[in-house]
């Protein structure tokens, strides 16, 4: 492989407190309390002294709603307030671009209507550019500026779709004609790539 990595139009070779993973399958240290959890990056990277991660992890955990939950470990909360906890942990480091693998995926469909609207408002709040990964349609346009479909290997981009709903965003905007718009443009393009990659299986099976 050749090319690089630009961020900023600054070139990015290693990784960098600007660039925030969320990876699918979690990756909170169960030995940690969420408070110390949260804390963990700036403390070790020496950009905030312990009190100050401390007051600062609060505040932002109070603004997230994870307030009461501080002296919990990871497996004594449930798998929506651990995504939860992850992303506090993520914007504790106040980076450029949020970085979200998959991170709902195995989330029940009641779970997800939560965090989207707690993922809503922290991009709300903090206006972060937020690099979102996802197999579900309509998590992409209900979450989403802009949807970028990809075509079957090798991967490019086959769609740009820009999502021209108004924000703040709530469950209310799943039934508007706009999402539904979209909803239906999502499946078509990505239905026309699922019949090549099936087409190209059954000429490498023949």
């Amino acid at each position: 492989l050749d090319g690089q990595v630009l961020c900023d139009s600054t070139r990015k070779a290693q990784p960098g407190s600007d660039r925030i993973v969320v990876f699918q399958n979690g990756a909170l240290f169960p030995w940690y309390t969420v408070l110390e959890n949260v804390t963990f990056g700036p403390v070790v990277q020496g950009g905030m002294s312990q009190k100050e991660a401390r007051d600062r992890a609060r505040e932002m955990m109070s603004q997230m709603g994870l307030q009461d939950i501080e002296n919990n470990y990871p497996s004594e909360i449930s798998s929506g307030m651990r995504r939860r906890v992850e992303i506090a942990r993520a914007m504790m480091n106040d980076p450029s671009v949020l970085l979200l693998d998959e991170p709902f995926r195995a989330m029940d469909a009641l779970t997800k209507t939560v965090v989207h609207q707690f993922l809503l408002d922290v991009y709300d709040r903090s206006r972060k550019t937020v690099f979102f990964i996802t197999h579900d349609l309509e998590e992409a346009i209900f979450l989403g500026t802009k949807v970028y479909i990809m075509t079957t290997r090798p991967a490019k981009i086959k769609t740009i779709l820009d999502v021209d709903i108004p924000r703040p965003r709530d469950f209310r905007v799943l039934s508007s004609s706009t999402y539904i718009r979209l909803k239906k443009e999502c499946i078509e393009a990505v239905h026309e790539e699922a019949l090549k990659a099936f087409a190209a299986g059954e000429r490498e099976m023949a």
